[in-house]
């Protein structure tokens, strides 16, 4: 497994241009260093976490509560018919007094908020805490944790996850590694998406045995405060916390056009729609897949006059809203006919 690849500075135009375009992850030291919180933090847990309640708001916060036999890993019953852990409702005031008192007199429990909407909890904090390579309206988000481990799993967006507190190491795996990970259900999932059903840290060869080759193709940070860490868009990463109060400010921001639909709505429908399909039917809607989809072969309709392209050089915002229209009606099943650019 090799290091993830370290910046000790960058700039905007950097990041852009150079970091983001070779879809690798990156280390970036330092990034956040100067942040108010980051320096409160350096002092002592209770300093720190008298900086964030100086400015809290009483809001509800939802956090996970595992006990001392997950040893800190939020996943799956052993028959994994059920989440190991539950969910508990406080403010953020009472979560901190709780992370602080356990850090005093260890419980062996797991006690994690994540993905908190820092501008319903922390009034003022994007002001005070900016991020020069994002435009104000990535808006962040906190996940505040004891000694706690998040399972394997990717994200449709792209990510600067900053430490603020505490110390954490990202194990990251590019998204061509999916088949080796062993991903577990749709269904059931601790935070919206699949989870990898091994465990980085004690991994089941014997069971898994191609997560060796996913292994093979891992990256690892080790991150302190002040450290930021950009995730490409889909990567995989398992996320371990090491202290008794972490705190880890991400931005998720998405620059692909927002009008287009889901990818993932269009990965959970090709399920249904191609996976129960003779091999020989499937393997023809891969080839149509990668050519007129994945374009492989660049775009398929170069060979067109321009005005009978027509849904191959359709993508204007009224084009998109009638084609969603289109599948929409031919998704009923007590629809009498078919309609769409092919009817």
């Amino acid at each position: 497994m090799k290091n993830v690849a370290t910046l000790e500075s960058t700039d905007s135009q950097t990041f852009h241009q150079a970091v983001r375009a070779a879809s690798e992850p990156v280390l970036m030291r330092g990034f956040v260093a100067d942040w108010p919180m980051v320096q409160a933090a350096g002092l002592s847990d209770e300093a720190l976490v008298a900086a964030i309640l100086s400015n809290a708001a009483d809001v509800p916060l939802v956090y996970a509560l595992g006990e001392a036999e997950i040893n800190g890993c939020f996943h799956y019953t052993e028959d994994a018919k059920q989440l190991n852990f539950v969910r508990q409702q406080t403010t953020l005031r009472s979560f901190l007094e709780l992370l602080l008192t356990d850090a005093k007199s260890p419980s062996g429990q797991a006690f994690a908020a994540q993905g908190v909407a820092v501008h319903n909890c922390l009034p003022g904090f994007a002001v005070a805490h900016p991020n020069p390579l994002l435009p104000p309206s990535v808006m962040p988000r906190m996940w505040i944790c004891n000694a706690a481990k998040v399972a394997t799993h990717n994200d449709e967006l792209e990510n600067i996850a900053c430490v603020a507190a505490g110390r954490r190491r990202f194990t990251l795996f590019p998204p061509e590694a999916v088949a080796d990970l062993y991903m577990g259900p749709f269904e059931l999932t601790p935070g919206g998406t699949p989870i990898s059903m091994v465990h980085v840290s004690a991994p089941d060869f014997e069971r898994y045995p191609r997560y060796a080759q996913a292994l093979d193709v891992a990256q690892e940070a080790e991150l302190e405060p002040g450290d930021a860490l950009y995730i490409p868009y889909q990567w995989y990463h398992h996320v371990e916390a090491f202290d008794p109060i972490n705190i880890l400010v991400n931005y998720w921001w998405d620059p692909a056009r927002q009008d287009l639909g889901s990818p993932w709505d269009a990965l959970l429908h090709g399920v249904i729609a191609f996976r129960g399909l003779p091999a020989e039917q499937r393997r023809a809607w891969k080839a149509a897949f990668d050519h007129y989809v994945f374009l492989q072969n660049k775009n398929p309709g170069t060979h067109l006059p321009p005005d009978i392209k027509g849904i191959l050089d359709r993508d204007s915002a009224d084009d998109i809203a009638q084609l969603k229209r289109d599948l929409l009606a031919n998704l009923d099943p007590n629809a009498q006919t078919k309609v769409g650019p092919f009817g």
